[in-house]
């Protein structure tokens, strides 16, 4: 629960402003780069479905004829071609945002290092289908990028001959260099299904799909687009011509003027450390000290299998006591455990968590926070996570409230939130992470679930949850925590002044639950 504010660096800065922007277009469920990982998907599904329709025109043995027959059809290919290369661009660009993302907010370290490795393998596969689909409409540009690709494969020692001559003119090109890049460019999306398996393997209920709306309008988008802008066909490769134009695609042959200035040994060169780089990602922006995995006190575990559940990274597991009682325990695997504490917020005994998170602990800070200084009855607590709002401590002091930081708001202890308000404030305002946007994926779901939809540990019904209220706010918004704020303050006027109530009830069911502890 303890949480310290971190000032974000520049681009971190630009991306919770690009946030705000579109959050307030869209609201943050809608918002296209908290879904840029998800949309990958839908424009997949996008590609598959329109490359199956043009595979039926393609010929092999007349690759540019076929393609520009397509392209001259209104209604059976020019449309549905400009779709999938539309498609094909904008898989580029939210790959590239979602990877940034992850970076931005330093989600590739530790548990999610393979998630960030596999990232890379998806990347590489979605460029070679996109060069090997250029390729075989066999125009300037498909040219320019198979001689590119020769020129360099011919300085790596596997090849017995020069394979650039093949597109030098002497001999047309045989049908077998287009059956090939056909070949890859149908069999490599197949092991797109493989590596986003990898991608996902260390997360709980995967999200591999956007809301139904923003998948339906973003495909609408780009079929707007496509009918708008028809993809034009561009001279035929002739190796014997130099052309007047390339029509260079940017997301695919960006690389394309920069290699051709450049020896093939320097190429490859910038390539294996540009590789290398990326992959020491999780290694460059792990924290000095990592945070230390969440434990569990056996002692005051009884086996509900909440922790198991709610846990984000299926980090938790259920085995077989060795106490001597019977039932199961809970166990941490601390090699896939990202420390988030959501294990705490769902564990009613308090036997689990990060070590000074845990439910316990989150209880003995409140009794702090709420004693120095001391709480006046009628006071307004804001609880909030410090991903979201940042230390505002000043500014809710200004408005008459009292600033609770926690690294998650699913690591809230419901029994923190009761526990404020038993003694005296009239009421807890929650701010959390947009749901969609959550660094540790599920925190306000379960949040949610605990206060209002009963869910383990569930705030108690005795709570007035009229005096309780959560509000997601985008990463530093100042605005929109001041805004939340005041609204709720206004909302509780019309309640009046709460009751004061006793601390000991509260204090004795957490004896009560710590019954064994120390036996």
């Amino acid at each position: 629960m303890s949480a310290t504010a971190s000032h974000p660096g520049p681009f971190r800065r630009l991306l919770q402003a690009a946030d705000r922007g579109l959050n307030r277009l869209y609201g943050w469920k809608y918002n296209p780069i908290y879904q840029s990982g998800t949309l990958v998907v839908v424009l997949f599904v996008v590609l598959l479905v329109t490359g199956l329709w043009l595979l039926f025109f393609y010929r092999i043995g007349a690759p540019w004829d076929s393609v520009a027959r397509l392209t001259a059809s209104r209604w059976t290919g020019n449309w549905v071609r400009g779709l999938h290369r539309i498609a094909s661009d904008a898989a580029v660009v939210a790959v590239a945002v979602h990877a940034l993302r992850m970076l931005v907010q330093r989600r590739s370290w530790g548990p999610r290092t393979l998630a960030w490795v596999s990232g890379i393998g998806l990347t590489v596969v979605v460029l070679v289908c996109g060069w090997t689909g250029f390729v075989m409409v066999w125009d300037t540009f498909g040219l320019a990028l198979a001689d590119e690709g020769a020129r360099l494969f011919e300085a790596v020692p596997l090849l017995s001959e020069p394979i650039r001559r093949t597109f030098s003119g002497e001999r047309p090109v045989p049908s077998a260099f287009f059956f090939l890049n056909l070949f890859l460019h149908v069999a490599l999306p197949l092991g797109l299904g493989l590596l986003l398996w990898l991608h996902v393997s260390r997360v709980a209920r995967p999200v591999l799909w956007p809301p139904r709306a923003l998948a339906w309008g973003a495909v609408a988008v780009l079929l707007i687009a496509a009918v708008a802008w028809p993809v034009p066909m561009f001279p035929r490769a002739d190796p014997l011509v130099i052309p007047d134009r390339i029509g260079l695609s940017w997301f695919y042959g960006f690389w394309l003027p920069i290699t051709q200035s450049l020896s093939p040994g320097v190429v490859w060169a910038g390539v294996l450390a540009l590789t290398a780089l990326a992959l020491m990602v999780p290694w460059l922006t792990r924290p000095r000290q990592p945070p230390a995995p969440s434990e569990v006190n056996q002692a005051l575990c009884t086996g509900c299998t909440q922790c198991s559940l709610d846990c984000p990274y299926e980090a938790i597991t259920m085995v077989a006591r060795t106490d001597g009682r019977a039932g199961e325990v809970a166990r941490v695997d601390g090699s896939r455990c990202v420390s988030c504490g959501i294990c705490a917020g769902s564990c009613a005994p308090m036997g689990i968590g990060p070590p000074g998170c845990d439910g316990r602990s989150q209880l003995s800070r409140v009794r702090q926070f709420i004693q120095s200084p001391a709480l006046v009855p009628g006071d307004l607590v804001v609880m909030g996570c410090v991903q979201a709002v940042g230390d505002r401590a000043e500014e809710f002091q200004a408005m008459g409230a009292r600033w609770l930081p926690v690294d998650c708001v699913g690591n809230l202890h419901t029994s923190t939130v009761e526990f404020c308000l038993r003694a005296g404030a009239a009421g807890v305002l929650i701010l959390t992470c947009p749901p969609r946007d959550c660094t540790h994926r599920e925190g306000p779901r379960w949040l949610h679930a605990r206060l209002y939809q009963g869910r383990e540990a569930e705030l108690k019904e005795r709570v007035d949850r009229r005096r309780i209220q959560v509000a997601a706010v985008t990463a530093g918004d100042a605005l929109a925590a001041i805004t939340a704020l005041a609204r709720f303050g206004e909302q509780l006027a019309v309640l009046g002044r709460p009751s004061l109530e006793p601390e000991d009830s509260l204090d004795a069911e957490c004896e009560t639950a710590a019954v064994g502890e120390d036996s």
